[in-house]
């Protein structure tokens, strides 16, 4: 006997981002459905969007094959493109030391998918579609509990921000690498004739040599030219 056919619709909602969020999951299977919400005090709607999925896809106890609907593109361009797989092979962290936000929430769905057998389907919401309007309407109920649950993860994201901000823009910051203190550092290369911008300085950690270039350092050639011949 093959494995059974489980379908998964989710959604996600926050008033505010971040703000009270909820959850809206229909899991239907031979023909029942079955219903979850859960409400949450402080959150954002990407988290929402990916615990929507988390749950739906917890409730089903034995290796299936799942359709999971969801309007999010966050969600399923992530486990569709292989981006979730990639920030997990790169240890959460992306170029330029900036770390995957929502990992905690990645982690637990890429192991859920490895469990069963899971295709992700991209739905327009509010366009009509029946599965996608009761999630929908799930979320948003939910947000209206007056028990919000804590969103352990986002708190302890907004903690480690505080301590170690996820994106170097400042001398004095620790690496993201090696955790050394990084230095303003002044650009020695020219400009190239077809160059429209350049940085006026850059950051970089004088232990491992990892570079981190400044957004706000960052000027147009029409501006101000730095660098004369």
């Amino acid at each position: 006997m093959g494995k059974k056919h489980v379908i998964i619709y989710t959604d996600g909602a926050c008033e505010g981002n971040p703000g009270p969020g909820g959850i809206g999951v229909v899991l239907e299977y031979d023909g029942k459905s079955k219903e979850f919400s859960e409400g949450y005090r402080l959150t954002t709607n990407n988290r929402m969007e990916i615990l929507a999925v988390i749950v739906g896809l917890e409730a089903i106890k034995e290796p299936s094959q799942v359709t999971v609907f969801s309007d999010s593109k966050y969600v399923v361009d992530a486990m569709t493109q292989g981006w979730a797989e990639n920030w997990a092979s790169l240890g959460w962290v992306r170029k330029g030391g900036v770390r995957v936000p929502n990992a905690d929430l990645w982690v637990r769905l890429l192991h859920l998918v490895g469990k069963h057998d899971v295709t992700f389907r991209w739905v327009k919401g509010h366009a009509g579609d029946r599965g996608n309007e009761e999630a929908d309407q799930l979320s948003y109920a939910a947000i209206e509990n007056k028990k919000l649950l804590e969103d352990e993860g986002y708190l302890r994201q907004l903690e480690l921000e505080k301590l170690s901000p996820s994106k170097i823009t400042r001398e004095g910051q620790p690496c993201r690498k090696c955790g050394t203190p990084v230095v303003k550092k002044s650009p020695k290369r020219k400009s190239r004739p077809d160059q429209a911008y350049y940085y006026e300085y850059y950051l970089q950690c004088p232990q491992c040599k990892s570079i981190y270039m400044v957004e706000e350092a960052k000027r147009s050639i029409d501006q101000k030219t730095l660098f004369d011949p």
